[in-house]
């Protein structure tokens, strides 16, 4: 095990490594609860669900132990049962691996990982993920067949193929689009199989940990009780979500559900969330039930913080109030003490 295997353990050669290790995983955690891969697993799983990060705030894991903590991660978020948890925690895994081979890539390979590492390059990267037969470069851009394309494109205006140089079945892009790319493949393959089914001689031993984590995300630091529902006192990302929706834009899991967690929490049912967004098809409206599916609010899952929601690209349009706060929720509880009630966009809807 490695620095890239720890850089990138969603990788297949860090899943070999751990394999030839002949590392179990049910003895490690049965053997050592609180062995430092656990440890590092939790924390994962907390930064992701929290800061939208999986980057340890401690620089000196080792490697065997970050790599381990990536299996482990896996389970403790497969027990948490908690609604948009594994999208979350995809998105997040996807985040900061985009940060990490942007900077490795655009760097030859030489960054913390030193030297011009043959298994760092963007052409380990494509082939990593089956697309070194389905990208080319061509005059300082690259050419995606558009198959693959259309399966990792995000979602947006600028994504949409009628806005795209088509030609010979394949959709030019930028080199820094073709990270968007790769960051979406990352994202799938850390959702791929989640929630795990996890067994009992797993799932005990573990079940403390992903409890610890479930309080962590509880004991979040913002608001939780509104007096109404105030669209214009909306912040910007939730207000661009929110126009995306209404205009029958097909949201990216981590977009719908950072939306739609911050509607129930502001204290909307299911039924006020489609209504509101526009939207009857069934994954908005299976989202909507799953996470409105506390009448008061205080059940939901956590809405992304600020933080995370720079992480996904979803903030936007910062104003004076966002550069205060930490979290749209108390954007917009500051929002509320300083507007009328019954404004203009006002719902009329209270929360109890």
């Amino acid at each position: 095990m490695d620095a890239r295997h720890a850089r990138y353990p969603f990788l297949d050669g860090a899943r070999e490594a751990v394999q030839r290790a002949d590392v179990a995983l049910v003895d490690l955690v049965n053997r050592e609860r609180d062995h430092p891969a656990v440890t590092r697993g939790r924390e994962r799983v907390e930064r992701a669900l929290v800061a939208g990060t999986v980057a340890s705030e401690d620089p000196r894991v080792d490697a065997r132990t970050e790599v381990l903590s990536y299996p482990i991660a896996r389970v403790v978020v497969s027990l948490l049962d908690a609604p948009g948890a594994v999208e979350k925690y995809a998105a997040s895994e996807a985040a900061t691996a985009h940060e990490r081979f942007v900077e490795d890539l655009e760097r030859g390979g030489q960054s913390r990982l030193g030297g011009g590492d043959p298994d760092v390059s963007l052409d380990a990267f494509l082939r990593e993920f089956g697309l070194a037969g389905s990208v080319r470069s061509v005059d300082g851009d690259y050419r995606v067949d558009v198959g693959e394309y259309l399966e990792l494109a995000p979602e947006g205006e600028s994504w949409r193929l009628v806005r795209r140089e088509l030609g010979d079945g394949a959709v030019t892009v930028t080199r820094s689009e073709l990270y968007d790319l790769l960051r979406q493949a990352v994202e799938n393959r850390v959702a791929d199989g989640l929630p795990l089914a996890v067994p009992d001689e797993i799932a005990d031993p573990l079940a403390p940990v992903a409890e610890s984590v479930s309080a962590t995300l509880s004991s979040a630091d913002y608001p939780r009780s509104f007096d109404r529902v105030d669209p214009d006192s909306f912040p910007p990302c939730i207000a661009a979500l929110l126009d995306r929706a209404q205009a029958g834009e097909e949201l990216p899991h981590r977009s719908r559900f950072a939306l739609v967690s911050f509607l129930a929490t502001v204290g909307m049912d299911a039924a006020a969330i489609t209504a509101l967004c526009g939207r009857s098809d069934e994954q908005f409206t299976y989202t909507a039930e799953r996470l409105a599916s506390d009448e008061s609010g205080a059940g939901t899952y956590p809405s992304p913080s600020c933080a995370t929601t720079q992480a996904w690209g979803d903030c936007v349009n910062r104003d004076d109030l966002c550069a205060t706060i930490d979290h749209p929720l108390s954007y917009y509880a500051a929002r509320l003490e300083g507007a009328e009630p019954g404004g203009e966009g006002d719902t009329g809807e209270t929360a109890d």
